[in-house]
């Protein structure tokens, strides 16, 4: 470990920048190749050139290694107990004696056997170019200073190869300073991030979800690092805790993807291309050590991060108690960690949203009785005899549908339109106060100046892109795709994305067709009952056989949506990720909300009236149920969420732990004999499933978002259904993060990204789509308008809504139907006066709304006043830690004060800060 930082770095550059670099074969007592355990020595490449392709795993067939020797579990270590396991390569080999044997049966076979032959040479070219590949890449890696050390778990048929990497301190110094590390300055009290906790404690509350979780790592002001300024960063000589593990992994994790393994016109680069081509089978960072707390009394803060994870967070009965954000983002990183902190602040300010709709709900039930209308119709008995609803269908009478109209009035009445338009303001506040949260968060975390570095290609555009060109950025010559290529597969992919909605808009009229069907088949059973529900039972069954489309369809496209994105060829993950989500979003909001839009703004629309029906493929167009469309657009909404829900989390309760129990069982088979020994981390580690990142989960959580804003109107309980969900989700989600998921790399983040983009579109949506509702599918301002002009206790309303059939209409003289017409099917003078009442109100509604949230957006500061002084606290923290002249620095203190600093606990600028503080 003691090579000259001049020659480590050197080198360092040329392999991670030049492809066509080749390192320079190393003494045995360079980095990666430590005589311990079964570091992998230099000498081990020279040998495996020798016989690369007759042998399965070359690189290391000359290399002694002692897995299947007893040692000592000390834990996330290589066999020295000193040196950190930072990241670990895995890869299979199948048996080299089954293989010869099939190749010589094949080879017995005479002329019939030439095609298999062949296709076995095929595979063995195949094999031999992956150790190839696999041979370079490791050799580079110990060119860049990683430590390496090797494990094997064989059986007859498979060897499975650990390959556990280690960056020693100057490889760590380097990167720390490349990668804009922040170094400690100063240390500060730990932030209380929680604002209801502060809430109660100024009301002298006591705070049942306060809970002390042990280890809470420490708050500091911060500067970006430097080597050269390392005896100002507080506790800059111990290099075992300096890093912390999230950062080693980070910093092994740049190296592995920097690092070449093939050619430079090929651009192969990069251990996400590797492990997509098959050379390793998974590469990932080790837990901390089992999850499970030990069956000895032990005290809590000898638990590893792991087990604090788990205890205090993943499991069930921890559902009330505040997150432990500032563990999760130390172990999983701030991209995660900011995930869980949304979706915790987005189910808190789910409870008072629940809590008002439920209030809604329920005055609605206890005004049921008063209603007017319902009452009308209850008691009509025969007086209002109703058109026949379809062309073979018989005349009917309002008062069989008493039900439905009581029901009807819990989704329309005057609490659901202040519902609405609290939510209206409840969704744009929650948005604003995350804004806050999140700059908190970010600078809390050291994210706040974080801006994505360079990106380099993805390792699929590099392994497809045509040409090679120079980065204008870097000058590094990168592949390169054309821009106007790139533009025209768009515009094509855009194309498909139309046709596939046209796909889903006819589902919707064959769901629409199905209910209308079903519908006439229960009103000719006869069955009083049925004829009566028929409505229900239709729009209830159909919603059903429409949520099983929309999940098939959300699978079908997202496969496609990702082929689409592959082929568009983005330079970058980033450009990558945010024309998927786009694709993703457009559709899944086409695919979930259609059904929920024709039912609130389009159903009963285009009836017409007798003799002049409106028909679809020779049906009559729908009409609202008796009890009015909100109620029918409530059932909708109610099986397509809840029902979404439900299934989403059965799937991700089950899906995991399938994948896990099959990767369990693959790797018992190989350990065989050994499977009763003491389990090591990285074979524990290769059990779980691999993380599957966090699309997914903002994906739900954002269709969630829309469901509550858009049709609150409709269906006052859907803030409750989804609190419901969340606390169960954000479980789930720990439970398969800190239990049954690999432990993925540390990513930096300052925000949720275009997820909050997409948010504030469908907060803004929600109001328009709102105001429509109240407008045009409640009987809000009909009611408002007839109390106005005719009676204010709804006296003879329903009477008043109800037109009689025009003269033409034999079939049935003098029978009602519902719609503001004259005997002569004309459109009567209230309906011309409501439209303009309608039209009014839509205009009052949103300029009034957008106003108020517009005040809103300006009173409430995106960066709290508090968190302004901290950062330009840590500013001027910096400035003198980072400040070239210390005699300057000194004079800037005040003249006459001594200052000492004591090493490895403390430094000069943070003594200073502490003197300037008191």
């Amino acid at each position: 470990m003691s090579r000259k930082g001049s020659e480590l770095l050197k080198g360092d550059r040329e392999v991670l920048l030049d492809l066509d670099y080749v390192a320079e074969e190393h003494s045995a007592d360079g980095y990666g190749s430590l005589q311990n355990g079964s570091f992998i020595p230099a000498r081990c490449f020279a040998a495996a050139d020798v016989d690369e392709v007759a042998d399965d795993d070359p690189m290391y067939s000359r290399c002694n290694t002692r897995s299947n020797q007893p040692v000592a579990q000390l834990g996330n270590y290589f066999r020295d107990g000193r040196t950190k396991i930072d990241f670990v390569l895995v890869w299979e080999i199948r048996s080299r004696r089954k293989k010869r044997g099939k190749a010589k049966s094949q080879g017995n076979a005479g002329e019939g056997g030439a095609a298999p032959a062949e296709e076995n040479n095929r595979s063995e070219r195949r094999k031999a170019q992956l150790a190839q590949w696999r041979q370079k890449f490791v050799h580079n890696l110990e060119s860049a200073g990683l430590l390496m050390e090797k494990e094997e778990t064989a059986n007859e048929k498979k060897t499975i190869h650990f390959l556990k990497l280690s960056a020693p301190w100057d490889v760590l110094l380097y990167y720390a300073e490349e990668l804009c590390l922040r170094a400690p300055l100063q240390a500060q009290p730990n932030l209380d991030l929680n604002t209801s906790a502060r809430v109660l404690k100024r009301l002298c509350i006591p705070n049942v979800m306060m809970e002390s979780v042990p280890n809470r790592p420490l708050d500091y002001y911060t500067c970006a690092f430097r080597k050269s300024k390392m005896n100002r960063f507080l506790g800059c000589n111990d290099q075992q805790s300096y890093f912390t593990n999230a950062q080693r992994h980070r910093v092994v994790y740049e190296i592995l993807a920097r690092t070449v393994y093939g050619k430079r016109k090929r651009a192969e680069v990069g251990v996400d291309r590797l492990v997509n081509e098959g050379v390793y089978t998974a590469a990932f960072p080790l837990h901390e050590g089992p999850f499970q707390l030990p069956k000895y009394e032990i005290c809590p803060d000898e638990l590893n991060q792991r087990q604090i994870l788990y205890h205090y967070w993943a499991r069930w009965w921890k559902w009330y108690k505040y997150q432990p954000l500032d563990h999760i983002r130390e172990y999983f990183g701030e991209k995660i960690a900011l995930y869980f902190a949304w979706l915790g602040f987005y189910t808190a300010w789910l409870l008072p949203a629940a809590v008002v709709g439920t209030l809604v709900f329920v005055s609605g039930v206890m005004s049921m009785g008063s209603n007017a209308p319902a009452k009308d119709i209850c008691i009509s008995e025969a007086s209002y005899l109703m058109c026949p609803l379809c062309n073979t269908c018989k005349a009917w009478n309002m008062s069989d549908t008493c039900t439905m109209a009581k029901l009807g009035y819990l989704f329309d009445h005057p609490g659901t339109v202040l519902f609405s338009v609290f939510m209206s303001f409840w969704a744009v506040t929650f948005l604003e106060y995350w804004k806050r949260k999140m700059a908190t968060l970010s600078h809390h975390w050291d994210c706040m100046d974080f801006h994505e570095e360079e990106e380099r290609p993805r390792p699929e555009f590099a392994a497809t892109a045509p040409t090679m060109q120079p980065n204008p950025v870097t000058g590094v010559k990168e592949p390169y795709f054309p821009e106007k290529t790139r533009l025209s597969r768009m515009f094509t992919g855009s194309m498909i994305i139309i046709m596939m909605l046209c796909v889903v808009m006819i589902f919707l009229v064959t769901v629409v067709m199905c209910r209308g069907i079903i519908s006439m088949m229960l009103f000719h059973t006869g069955s009083p009952v049925l004829r009566t529900e028929a409505g229900t039972i239709a729009n209830i069954s159909s919603s059903i056989v429409n949520l099983g489309l929309i999940l098939l369809m959300g699978r079908v496209y997202t496969a496609l949506a990702e082929q689409l994105t592959k082929w568009e060829m983005h330079r970058t993950q980033t450009q990558y990720d945010n024309a998927f989500i786009f694709k993703v979003f457009i559709f899944q909001f086409v695919n979930f909300y259609s059904s929920p839009f024709y039912v609130a703004f389009f159903k009963g629309r285009f009836v017409g009236y007798p003799s002049n029906y409106g028909t679809l493929f020779g049906m009559r167009n729908e009409d609202c149920g008796p009890g009015g469309c909100l109620i029918e657009l409530a059932e909708q909404l109610f099986i397509i969420m809840v029902g979404k829900q439900v299934i989403n989390n059965i799937q991700e309760f089950i899906i995991p732990k399938v994948k896990a129990w099959h990767q369990k069982r693959t790797l018992a088979k190989v350990l065989g004999d050994n499977a009763s020994r003491e389990p090591r981390r990285w074979e524990e580690d290769y059990k779980l499933v691999e993380c599957e990142g966090l699309f997914e989960e903002y994906l739900e959580m954002v269709l969630q978002f829309g469901f509550i804003t858009i049709f609150v109107a409709a269906f006052p309980l859907a803030p409750l259904f989804a609190l419901l969900n969340n606390w169960v989700e954000i479980r789930l989600d720990a439970h398969k993060f800190a239990c049954e998921y690999r432990r993925p790399v540390a990513e930096r983040a300052q925000n949720i990204g275009v997820w909050f983009n997409i948010l504030e579109a469908l907060s803004h949506l929600s109001v328009i789509a709102n105001a429509f509702l109240i407008a045009f599918t409640s009987d809000f301002l009909p009611r408002l308008l007839y109390q106005y002009k005719f009676d204010n206790d709804l006296n003879g309303y329903v009477n008043f809504t109800l037109a009689y059939a025009p003269r033409n209409y034999t079939e049935n003289p003098m029978c009602r139907y519902k719609a503001f017409r004259d005997n002569n099917g004309d459109y009567s003078l209230f309906y011309w006066e409501l439209v303009g009442v309608r039209l009014g109100f839509i205009i009052a509604f949103e300029h009034v709304v957008f106003f108020v949230l517009r005040a809103i957006d300006w009173i409430v500061p995106d960066v709290p006043e508090s968190l302004e002084l901290k950062i330009k606290r840590e500013r001027y923290l910096a400035k003198q830690a980072l400040a070239e002249n210390q005699e300057a620095l000194l004079v800037s203190r005040g003249r006459g004060v001594a200052h000492a600093a004591t090493p490895g606990t403390s430094s000069p600028a943070s003594d200073a800060s502490f003197a300037n503080m008191s």
